[in-house]
């Protein structure tokens, strides 16, 4: 399993055990999951962090 894939599966279990059910929750996974993606690409080398925080700076 790549480092993305398990960064992307952790969140969303995550955010299935912090919330259980409902909408608003269904939103806590969601950004779990994103944040767990965006992790483990980052690890992975495909997002570089100094490349975004140059373009907010401008």
């Amino acid at each position: 399993m790549k480092t993305t894939q398990f960064a992307l599966l952790v969140g969303l279990l995550l955010g299935a055990v912090l919330a259980f059910g409902g909408i608003g929750p269904f939103f806590l996974v969601l950004l779990s999951s994103a944040i767990g993606l965006a992790v483990g690409m980052t690890i992975e080398g495909r997002i570089e962090i100094r490349g975004l925080t140059d373009r907010w700076r401008r």
